[in-house]
């Protein structure tokens, strides 16, 4: 017996079947995929590091192969002992290849910067016969945040500004009674950076604090970003006013009268800040 339906009324069929398959594919892999990303957050210059397991989705099956990629571009690929990384990464990923092969497929990103916000996934290659799968395995959503600090310090103490990033360009100080910046230290610029500040290994150190070093210090990136910020509070103790006041009494008299004028000043310093 004949079919009574023509040959493009069936071709229509099957090709609607098809797609139908191909519909509800797409559903299920799209549903494997976690709609939410696990969220990290790590200071602005620190070690971050962007979680991934791959055993629980390909137990028991040899793994060399990870990529982790942004939305926009492919960031890292490892192979074995080959290697590949955006330029703009350059030198700061890596995925240790002994836990990749324990399940352990985490990426490590040195020297977090803001410019590395986003969010990133991870994919496992996996060789199967004649045929490469790429199987999803986690979405990461990074944030970076910056260094905040309060101190307090003594007057003549010297104050360690840590630039926590190579990436540190300059340090700003605004006064605590002013709305200036004013620039206190710029990399590589020794003209700027002849004044009280002292350059060392990753910090930049004010010697001898006085009373009007209080106020905000920033520590800025090449963009202008703060990666931190220092608000200090320089203070008088009585130790140090007690021993101005001794070491003047054996002096002469107009000595004696410049140095007690020095203690009345600060005395009524430390009132205030006692005040404010």
């Amino acid at each position: 017996m004949k079919s009574s339906y023509p040959a493009s009324s069936f071709s229509f069929f099957r090709h609607f079947i098809h797609l139908h398959c191909l519909w509800i594919v797409g559903c299920v892999t799209s549903s494997s995929l976690p709609s939410v990303p696990v969220s990290i957050s790590f200071p602005v210059g620190s070690q971050a590091i962007l979680p991934c397991k791959w055993k629980s989705q390909l137990d028991n099956v040899p793994v060399c192969h990870v990529l982790w990629q942004t939305p926009d571009e492919l960031v890292f690929e490892q192979k074995g002992e080959q290697r590949w990384q955006a330029r703009e990464f350059e030198g700061r990923l890596e995925v240790p290849e002994e836990k990749l092969w324990e399940g352990d497929c985490s990426l490590i990103l040195r020297d977090v910067q803001f410019g590395d916000v986003g969010l990133y996934e991870s994919f496992i290659v996996v060789n199967r016969t004649r045929i490469k799968k790429r199987v999803f395995i986690q979405r990461v959503q990074l944030s970076v945040y910056d260094h905040k600090f309060k101190l307090s310090m003594g007057m003549g103490e010297d104050l360690v500004l840590k630039l926590h990033t190579p990436q540190a360009m300059r340090v700003v100080f605004q006064g605590r009674n002013s709305r200036e910046w004013k620039v206190l230290w710029v990399r590589g610029d020794e003209k700027v950076n002849r004044g009280r500040l002292e350059e060392a290994e990753g910090v930049v150190v004010l010697r001898g604090l006085r009373i009007d070093n209080s106020g905000t210090y920033k520590v800025l990136d090449s963009l202008g970003l703060s990666v931190s910020t220092v608000k200090l509070t320089v203070e008088v103790h009585f130790e140090q006013v007690l021993s101005i006041f001794s070491i003047s009494l054996g002096k002469s008299t107009v000595y004696r009268s410049s140095s007690l004028l020095i203690v009345f000043v600060l005395l009524i310093s430390l009132l205030i800040q006692h005040l404010l």
